[in-house]
């Protein structure tokens, strides 16, 4: 079981109290915001960071509203839908690059190098989930629809592609990717995955939020912490410090055998910094760009929001 990820930075001189909520429970996703903390680059900002893990029932934007957290992490659906509500939420930073969420198959069958390749194919996907909206994106824009493809609906168990059943099945690549990949390995059946961001279409992933209040009010705590966020995540993908950021990722989640940990975090590191030298964190406006327009055409939103207006972290030249 899971350790709770809190962690509660020791008392500091005139530091500055902060609560960051992060999107999902700690694992290799999470190592850059651990080792911020835990190495103490917060610390050195003046920070005294809370570390609180995410999870189904978290909604780190819900609490930005409410005061009960000062920053957060957040995908760009959830900023989109949040900002057609009318929510103060702005983006400082972007983690990931690449999403992670992508589709597994097997190697038996013929590449996707083409999207028309999906056309015949029974292809998993969470009915409601971001993983239909990307899918359905792709089919679109090859010029497909419901009746090309047959779309299965996902539930947590595995056992529709196991099985055969499905062609395409939705995993998170530096994760659930892992292990599922190990698993048919082991019973003779390779596999390869299925990238959208091969094919034009880039949804993007977990980002930094704050208030709006907070960034006008106090923009020398927003740039502290940004920066020493950012600092943390540099450091934790440094392959010098690979073993430190292992350690780190390791005592909020003991029950993944560290093999399986080293791997977990070499992918977040290419989903993260995607190439050597890359600033990590920096904005992708085209990409939230298309975003927002990927969930208005799907009508996820009523009406455009302008969420480039919501951006204010180091962008993409």
């Amino acid at each position: 079981m899971l350790l709770a990820c809190l962690i509660a930075a020791a008392p500091a001189d005139a530091a500055d109290p902060v609560t960051y909520r992060l999107k999902w429970l700690c694992n290799s996703s999470t190592v850059g915001d651990l080792y911020a903390d835990v190495h103490g680059f917060f610390a050195a900002a003046g920070l005294a960071v809370e570390v609180r893990a995410g999870g189904p029932e978290r909604d780190a934007i819900k609490e930005l509203e409410l005061g009960q957290a000062q920053f957060g992490v957040a995908s760009a659906d959830q900023v989109i839908r949040a900002a057609a509500k009318g929510s103060p939420v702005v983006v400082i930073a972007q983690i990931f690059q690449v999403n992670p969420l992508q589709w597994i198959y097997r190697a038996s069958r013929p590449p996707i190098d083409d999207l028309a390749d999906l056309e015949g194919l029974t292809i998993g996907v969470t009915y409601g989930g971001n993983d239909e909206t990307i899918m359905r994106t792709l089919l679109a824009k090859a010029g497909l629809d419901d009746r090309d493809v047959t779309l299965m609906s996902v539930r947590y168990d595995f056992t529709p592609f196991y099985r055969g059943r499905a062609d395409l099945w939705p995993i998170y690549r530096n994760s659930q990717g892992i292990v599922i990949a190990d698993r048919m390995t082991r019973a003779g059946e390779p596999v390869r995955f299925f990238n959208p961001a091969d094919f034009g279409v880039r949804y993007v992933a977990n980002s930094v939020v704050t208030h709006q209040r907070l960034l006008e009010t106090r923009p020398d705590l927003v740039r502290r912490f940004r920066q020493a966020l950012l600092q943390g995540w540099q450091a934790a993908l440094d392959e010098r410090n690979e073993a430190q950021a292992l350690e780190t990722i390791a005592r909020f989640d003991p029950d993944t055998p560290p093999d399986l940990l080293a791997r977990q975090l070499r992918v977040t590191r290419e989903l993260v910094r995607p190439t050597a030298g890359f600033a990590i964190g920096r904005i992708d406006v085209k990409a939230w760009r298309q975003s927002e327009a990927i969930m208005r055409g799907q009508g996820l939103i009523p009406e455009p929001v302008d969420v480039l207006a919501r951006l204010h972290g180091p962008e993409e030249p």
